[in-house]
């Protein structure tokens, strides 16, 4: 070990090997599982800097089917303000509707994108 990058190991110093262990196979078992069917919806909307609460007019007219759906009939949403997920406390979503609870609201030319699942 002449090597500038071993000067910290003492030559007389062994080092242990790791100790690995492979899980056991049965190399006749075959799982299948096929995953749920899973539809998303998106809203996509450009904060105006002073703007609090958001409805499906307010979203980007370039892109079709911008719906923000009943919370109750959504397995899980999503919210990004400038990319960033939001904690949920942040925001409040009613059928048609967007509202954020912060006391600051988004400066103007922000993304904002609502994700909604149904599983």
């Amino acid at each position: 070990m002449h090597s500038k990058y071993f000067r910290f190991i003492k030559e007389d110093t062994a080092i242990p090997r790791p100790l690995l262990f492979f899980p056991k196979c049965s190399p006749n078992e075959i799982r299948t599982r096929i995953p749920k069917r899973i539809i998303s919806y998106e809203f996509y909307a450009i904060a105006n800097g002073c703007q609090r609460i958001y409805e499906e007019k307010d979203g980007i007219t370039d892109i079709e089917n911008q719906v923000i759906l009943d919370p109750s009939k959504v397995s899980y949403m999503n919210l990004f303000i400038n990319g960033v997920l939001q904690p949920h406390d942040n925001y409040t979503v009613e059928k048609g509707k967007l509202k954020l609870n912060t006391i600051d609201i988004p400066i103007k030319g922000t993304p904002i994108i609502l994700q909604m699942f149904i599983i």
